[in-house]
C-alpha cells in the first residue's frame, strides 16, 4: 500500500501585515496565491515533501504534492486521495509513497515549487500564471475548477456600494484570484485609483471587519457566504461580472514530466474519474468537505456548486477565463511577460 504522508503547513519568513506597503505588496503577488480559513502553522510541510523521495533512474518512487487550503485537499484531488482513486492508479504507475503538503497561500508552494521540493502544485490561477511569466519551468496540467466566485464583503455599519468605498481602505490576500477580481472591479466603476488596497490574509479578515480596521474584504467563495450568513453585508460579487471569476490549476515542474513523460495524462485521467465520482455521490462529498473546512454545509454548497468541477483537463469556459485573467495580470504589470496558454500546457503522450 502507498503511504500517505500530510504536512501541517507552512509560513515564508515574511510576516505579512495588513500595513504593507503598495510597493512592497506588488513584489510580494509574484508568489502570492489563493488562500484558505485554516490557520497558518509551523514550517514542516517543505520537511515532509521530502521524506522518502527517492530517483533512480527516470523512475521517480515518491510523488510530493502541494496544495493551498485546509487539512486535507478539496475538489477532485482530495476525494481522489480520500477514496483511494489516487492511491490505486499511481501504484500501477510506479509510485511507492505519496506526499502532501499544505500550504496557508501562494508563497510558500510557490516557493517549495522553484526550490524542487514539489513535483505537483494545485492553487489559484492568478499565483501560477505570474510564476510561469517569470520564466519558472512549469506545465499546466489541468483547471481543475472554474468560475470561482470571490466577494466584496463590507464591515457592518459601513459602505453599501461600489461608490462608497472612494477614500476607503479595502484588504484582500494579495497575489489571489480575489485580488485580481478586487482590482478588476475597481477598474470597471472607475474609482481604482480612490481606493487603497492592503494585504490581509483571509484568517484575519472577519477580526478586522468587526474592528474597522477596513471598509470591506474581497474575499473567497467560501468565506464570502459564510460572512453574509454572520450579517456582514455583500457589496458585490464576480458572479455577476463577466470575466472575473477564477479557476484554480493543477502544474507541475518541467524537470519532474522529463521524467515522467506519461505522467499528465495519468494524473489526468485520475483527476476526471474523480471529478465523475464525487459528482454521482453529491451528498456524501460535501460532508467530507464540510468536514474538512470547519464551515456548515449549507455554506459550502453555496461556494462549491459541482458544476464548477472540470471532468476535462481543459474546459472551454475555464481556458477562456484563464486567458482573460493572464491579459489582465500582464495589462497591469502583474505579470512580467506574456505567453501563450497552448505553449504552457503539458503534452499527454
Amino acid at each position: 500500500m502507498l503511504s500517505f504522508k500530510v504536512g501541517t503547513g507552512f509560513i515564508s519568513k515574511n510576516k505579512f501585515t495588513s500595513r504593507l506597503s503598495t510597493s512592497v505588496a506588488c513584489v510580494l503577488l509574484l508568489l502570492t496565491t489563493a488562500c484558505s480559513q485554516g490557520e497558518t502553522k509551523s514550517a514542516q510541510s517543505i520537511e515532509a515533501v521530502n521524506v522518502n523521495n527517492t530517483v533512480a533512474s527516470n523512475n521517480i518512487s515518491t510523488l510530493r504534492i502541494g496544495y493551498v487550503g485546509s487539512s486535507e485537499p478539496t475538489g477532485s484531488l482530495g476525494w481522489a486521495k480520500k477514496k483511494g482513486i489516487l492511491e490505486r492508479e499511481l501504484q500501477k504507475a510506479g509510485f511507492k509513497n505519496i506526499t502532501f503538503a499544505r500550504f496557508p497561500n501562494g508563497p510558500d508552494l510557490n516557493e517549495a515549487l522553484v526550490a524542487g521540493q514539489l513535483d505537483v502544485g494545485s492553487l489559484g490561477d492568478t499565483p501560477a500564471i505570474v510564476l510561469k511569466a517569470r520564466g519558472q519551468e512549469t506545465r499546466l496540467l489541468r483547471i481543475s475548477q472554474f468560475n470561482t466566485t470571490a466577494w466584496l464583503v463590507a464591515r457592518k455599519n459601513g459602505p453599501r456600494s461600489l461608490a462608497e468605498l472612494k477614500g476607503q481602505k479595502v484588504a484582500t490576500q494579495k497575489g489571489s484570484y480575489m485580488h485580481r477580481y478586487l482590482l478588476g472591479l475597481l477598474a470597471e466603476a472607475k474609482i481604482a485609483k480612490d481606493v487603497k488596497v492592503v494585504h490581509l490574509m483571509t484568517t484575519e479578515a472577519k477580526a478586522a471587519l468587526e474592528r474597522g480596521d477596513v471598509a470591506a474584504y474581497a474575499t473567497s467563495s467560501d468565506l464570502g457566504p459564510y460572512l453574509k450568513s454572520q450579517g456582514f453585508p455583500v457589496i458585490d460579487s464576480s458572479a455577476n461580472h463577466k470575466g472575473l471569476s477564477g479557476t484554480s490549476l493543477v502544474v507541475a515542474t518541467e524537470s519532474f514530466l522529463a521524467k515522467q513523460p506519461d505522467f499528465p495524462q495519468k494524473f489526468n485521467a485520475i483527476l476526471t474519474e474523480a471529478a465523475k465520482d464525487l459528482k454521482a455521490n453529491s451528498e456524501e462529498y460535501y460532508q467530507y468537505h464540510a468536514q474538512i473546512t470547519k464551515y456548515p454545509i449549507d455554506i459550502i454548497k453555496v461556494s462549491f456548486p459541482l458544476k464548477q468541477v472540470s471532468e476535462e483537463p481543459l474546459p472551454a469556459e475555464g481556458v477562456k477565463l484563464l486567458e482573460g485573467t493572464k491579459k489582465f495580470l500582464v495589462s497591469q504589470g502583474l505579470a512580467k511577460s506574456d505567453f501563450k496558454l497552448t505553449n504552457w500546457v503539458a503534452e499527454e503522450k
